[in-house]
């Protein structure tokens, strides 16, 4: 049973690498679905928010691995 866990582990491990940063992409993309039609009525700025969201997180997530990076030289 641990090998098929070890397994599992491994083959997440390949398709993610961070996973906060896939709950917070995962998060960011039900606001903007749910919430975003309620607020923006504008149909051509809700992809702007949701790019502009999107690039904010990825922006965050690569300023965490490299505090992390430095911090373990």
């Amino acid at each position: 049973m641990t090998s098929l866990m070890n397994g599992l582990k491994q083959i997440y491990g390949l398709f993610v690498e961070d996973g906060a940063l896939s709950l917070a992409i995962c998060v960011w993309l039900l606001i903007v679905w749910f919430g975003l039609p309620h607020i923006i009525a504008s149909e051509t700025a809700r992809p702007i928010v949701l790019f502009i969201g999107l690039a904010v997180l990825l922006v965050d997530s690569v300023r965490r691995g490299s505090a992390l990076k430095s911090s373990s030289k």
